[in-house]
């Protein structure tokens, strides 16, 4: 057999087992390099969520504030104009009545003609009151001949006293007699004169010059006087100067000035301005409406103002009458009355009652409980109360 190796029977295997389990130099450094990513990556993903934890509280506590809207109030320290209903009347307007009854023989004037002072606007038939007339003329006549043969017998009688020749009882008897035939002539005559005004009113005649507004009667008519439902036979109106009046709101009434002047319009001349002068002030407050009756004086020369128009009359106000203006969409209704809601310096809100002294619908006045500088909340939640945080929005 072939001799073995000198060296096959102590070969030591050691150095290949060193080789085999030896690490890289480069690969231990990744290693570490990878741990401090893995490490770095674990570092900034609890710190994006606790960013993100931070963000979504700050974001709920955000949330449970309430953004509100500030509104713009308007301070009426300028004064302004009441804006009012008014009646529009003729300055004269008689409602024409009969004063006798009869029939209607003739009229003579029919609705908007123009008539003088004492034209006759309507006939009554005049036959019964003439016929009176001429009955009490004849009792006048035939009393005042019984008084004046008493007053020569009563001279007879004085003149045969003074001889002694009758008695002084006979004097006085026809002393007494003249005494009473004196007051039937006197009676006689205030039947005459009755009588005669009696037969002058069967004449309708118009008491002032002005147009006839109206006419309730024709030929034929009876008219009968003394009835509670009595129409008037005719209205006649002075229009060449007009009344306004106006029912004015107890709390403005203290504005009233003497020879204060007012603007208004009527329907029929929509862009054309009126002004009416005060006339009078009724003084006084009606307890069914809470109103004072104002009376305003205008010229119609021109009629162009009709009697029973409707007028929109702007009522002049001073200086801080109206209050301050808010829209009716910042009060609250609540226990302790209309409220509105402000806030404060720190944001907080602070309610405040108010006294509204005019309501136009969409906005109102008010008169006390808040200032101008307020910030007031518009639309308030029914949930805010009293020192709740929130955030003003941006305009």
């Amino acid at each position: 057999m072939p001799d073995k190796h000198p060296d096959a029977g102590t070969h030591d295997p050691a150095p290949e087992t060193l080789r085999r389990h030896t690490t890289p130099a480069g690969l231990k450094r990744w290693g570490w390099i990878a741990v401090v990513i893995a490490i770095v990556i674990a570092v900034l993903g609890i710190g994006w969520r606790l960013w993100k934890s931070h963000n979504t509280a700050q974001w709920t506590d955000d949330q449970a504030v309430p953004t509100v809207q500030i509104i713009k109030m308007t301070n009426a320290k300028t004064g302004g104009t009441l804006a009012l209903p008014g009646d529009v009347e003729a300055f004269i307007n008689a409602p024409i009545y009969a004063q006798v009854s009869g029939y209607l023989q003739k009229w003579y004037f029919d609705i908007g003609a123009k008539v003088k002072k004492n034209d006759l606007l309507a006939q009554i038939d005049p036959r019964t009151y003439q016929a009176a007339l001429e009955q009490a003329k004849g009792a006048l006549a035939r009393d005042s001949a019984t008084l004046a043969n008493a007053r020569v017998d009563l001279a007879r009688y004085q003149a045969l006293a003074a001889q002694n020749a009758i008695s002084q009882q006979q004097l006085a008897t026809q002393a007494a007699t003249v005494n009473s035939d004196a007051g039937v002539v006197a009676a006689d005559r205030a039947a005459v004169s009755q009588a005669a005004i009696n037969l002058a009113y069967t004449r309708i005649i118009a008491p002032f010059d002005g147009i006839v507004t109206t006419r309730a009667v024709d030929v034929g008519n009876l008219v009968t006087v003394g009835t509670p439902t009595s129409t008037p036979l005719f209205t006649v109106s002075d229009q060449n100067r007009m009344r306004i009046y106006v029912r004015l709101p107890q709390n403005y009434a203290s504005y009233v000035r003497p020879d204060m002047q007012v603007t208004f319009t009527v329907p029929q001349y929509p862009n054309r301005v009126f002004k009416a002068t005060l006339v009078a002030n009724a003084g006084a407050v009606a307890s069914s409406t809470g109103t004072v009756l104002i009376q305003f004086g205008t010229d119609n020369a021109d009629h162009a103002l009709q009697p029973g128009a409707y007028a929109n009359v702007r009522f002049p106000l001073p200086a801080g009458a109206n209050g301050i203006r808010l829209p009716a969409t910042a009060l609250m209704f609540r226990d302790a009355g209309m409220q509105v809601a402000t806030v404060d310096g720190s944001n907080h809100v602070r309610l405040k009652t108010v006294k509204i002294l005019r309501d136009m619908g969409a906005s109102v006045d008010v008169g006390g409980g808040i200032s101008p500088d307020d910030r007031i909340i518009d639309n308030p939640a029914d949930a805010l109360q009293e020192g709740d945080e929130v955030r003003i929005a941006s305009r």
